[in-house]
């Protein structure tokens, strides 16, 4: 008896902690989903709005078509590569240089007394 309440208890236990992980699963996925939404669907936009004209002109030049998609693959990857070095010097940019700059401008405002450069 009491070794078929200790596999039950262990059993409840293991699904409430299945349960548990769930549902903090549940509560992360729509935010991973919104993400994906709001960053990948205009990148997406944008590698084929650029790519598929390259892709047009390949092929009216006559290559055949496994050119066609290498080419095509490898210009959208150094794309997809420019797009994300740029988002992280917009990121350095953003989070250092700007608050550096903003502090130097404040700076030279105080040690002026408030004036401004043409005053």
């Amino acid at each position: 008896m009491v070794g078929l309440l200790s596999s039950l208890l262990v059993k409840v236990v293991a699904l409430r902690a299945l349960l548990t992980l769930l549902g903090s699963v549940l509560v992360v996925v729509p935010l991973g989903l919104a993400m994906l939404k709001l960053l990948a669907v205009p990148l997406l936009a944008v590698l084929a709005i650029i790519g598929l004209p390259l892709l047009f002109v390949i092929v009216l030049l006559g290559f055949p078509f496994f050119i066609v998609f290498a080419i095509g693959g490898v210009a959208l990857a150094v794309l997809a590569g420019v797009v994300v070095f740029g988002i992280v010097a917009l990121k350095i940019f953003l989070f250092v240089v700007l608050p550096v700059w903003v502090l130097f401008r404040v700076a030279r405002w105080i040690a002026r007394g408030g004036r401004t450069a043409t005053s």
